[in-house]
């Protein structure tokens, strides 16, 4: 769903105000389900809005501060790859919601605090990565906003599915 994105000072900024956007359209999706709700998996698919939110969380940890950043505590990896898109005994909505806006604020001041976008970081070694590559923070800012917007639409049709408030809806049910 399109929303008016905030004006940018520059490139880095704009980045982070086009991330933001796509992390708010993720909360909207969870805005107002229960917990219940939240693993709801109203669809074919086994994705479900609280699994989405886990995902997308630990996916920006990964890049920004596994990779980017090339500390271990963004390295971790689920032993079943499926626990990545769905909450296990103990996790819920609300702490994953608290915990993605953690990350944001993690991010938010790691990439603040780089001498420039073109700091680049070696890719994981993993089939699909060619082998000894690097990228940019401002390929993996632009790389994340491609998986959390990816995935908000995700979210915004399981969200649909499960009570027919649409992205339109949440948008107005959130403002202020």
């Amino acid at each position: 769903m399109p929303i008016l994105v905030r004006a940018e000072n520059d490139e880095r900024d704009s980045l982070l105000a086009f991330l933001e956007a796509q992390r708010g359209a993720i909360r909207r999706a969870a805005f107002g389900l229960t917990e219940e709700q939240g693993v709801a998996t109203p669809s074919v698919s086994a994705l479900s809005v609280a699994g989405l939110v886990k995902h997308v969380a630990r996916c920006e940890r990964f890049w920004i501060v596994g990779v980017l950043m090339d500390d271990e505590r963004g390295k971790v990896q689920p032993d079943d790859w499926a626990d990545e898109h769905r909450l296990l005994e103990g996790e819920t909505l609300a702490g994953w919601l608290k915990e993605y806006e953690a990350v944001a604020a993690e991010t938010e001041e790691i990439v603040r605090s780089l001498p420039g976008l073109e700091v680049d970081a070696p890719l994981p070694s993993a089939p699909w990565f060619p082998p000894n590559s690097r990228r940019t923070a401002r390929w993996i800012l632009t790389h994340l906003i491609e998986e959390v917007a990816r995935h908000a639409g995700h979210a915004d049709i399981i969200r649909e599915s499960i009570d027919g408030r649409t992205a339109f809806e949440l948008v107005d049910a959130t403002k202020g």
